[in-house]
């Protein structure tokens, strides 16, 4: 008698064949497991700062940013020192404008920090040497308490006398408004500045000036 041998591909045998050919081996899981946890360590890595110079201009967003503030505010007051009316306050009271800088207010779909931009448009117009610039509203709260505690607690000789502010001549106030366009990936961001000067005593708007910015703004299809 002849046996032959059993070929059916479906016996325990061959089934238990078939799944150690199955599985990975123990080397590539260790790889894996390897990969996996360089992944998760890479991940869990803290961010990386450098430092810039203010100056550089810088986009992460496309949001409004510092670079925006000071670049709008120096051309925006560069421009209204430029015009006739300064030359004719000059000429008709022999001194420099005084000017307060107001309420410049957010008008956008986005958080603005309009007072950064104020204290620009005060520097743009201090460093031009061309007017005067008194203290905001806020600012004078403070100046007026100190002068009191002054007259209640310092010598007559160092303590300053009230009364003697200097009035503002003229009013800068305005406004930041966006509108935003978005498809799939890609926004454009567009940015409108309005300012106006305004005579206080007789309410003429002496300049008016408007500054736009627009943005192109690409996502990246793919993050991890």
């Amino acid at each position: 008698m002849h046996f032959v041998p059993n070929t059916n591909s479906n016996s325990p045998a061959s089934r238990a064949s078939g799944l150690d050919r199955s599985l990975p081996s123990a080397s590539s899981l260790v790889v894996a497991i390897t990969l996996v946890c360089a992944l998760l360590i890479g991940c869990a890595t803290g961010p990386q700062v450098s430092r810039r110079a203010v100056e550089e201009e810088i986009d992460v967003s496309g949001f409004w940013n510092d670079t925006d503030s000071r670049l709008v505010s120096e051309e925006m007051v560069a421009d209204s020192l430029g015009r006739v009316w300064i030359d004719d306050w000059r000429g008709a009271n022999g001194d420099r404008p005084t000017v307060i800088v107001g309420a410049v207010r957010n008008q956008s779909s986005e958080h603005i920090n309009t007072r950064t931009f104020s204290k620009d448009l005060e520097r743009a117009f201090v460093n031009s040497g061309r007017v005067r610039v008194v203290a905001s509203s806020d600012e004078r709260d403070g100046m007026r308490e100190e002068r009191l505690d002054q007259l209640r607690n310092a010598t007559l000789e160092t303590a300053k006398s009230m009364g003697k502010e200097i009035g503002a001549d003229f009013m800068l106030i305005g406004g930041i408004n966006t509108i935003i366009d978005a498809a799939g990936g890609k926004s454009v961001r567009f940015y409108q500045v309005e300012l106006e000067l305004i005579n206080l005593e007789s309410n003429e708007k002496v300049w008016i000036g408007q500054k736009k910015i627009k943005k192109v703004v690409k996502q990246s299809r793919y993050s991890l």
